[in-house]
């Protein structure tokens, strides 16, 4: 998901301020961390597990998108083995 962002004040200030002393690399990091923080007290994220087993789901989900838009295409397994040649 992409989303446009714009802060003033003290909102901008404290995010210049973060990447500028070395906390975060870039603005959008710093962003990042603080959804995340968000998450974890407002309670929305559960366990590390949870997740974790959500993210694997939601990347699944976006193959099988790719997949049916034919943006990705499935190739079988004995043919990546061969052309790798391994041998199971």
């Amino acid at each position: 998901m992409q989303t446009v962002v714009r802060f003033e004040g003290a909102v901008e200030a404290a995010l210049e301020k973060l990447v500028k002393l070395g906390y975060f690399r870039t603005k959008s990091e710093a962003i990042r961390a603080g959804v995340l923080e968000l998450g974890r007290e407002y309670k929305i994220l559960g366990t590390p597990e949870e997740l974790e087993a959500e993210m694997v789901v939601r990347k699944v989900e976006k193959l099988d998108r790719e997949i049916d838009a034919g943006k990705r295409k499935l190739v079988p397994l004995d043919k990546v083995l061969k052309e790798l040649k391994i041998r199971v």
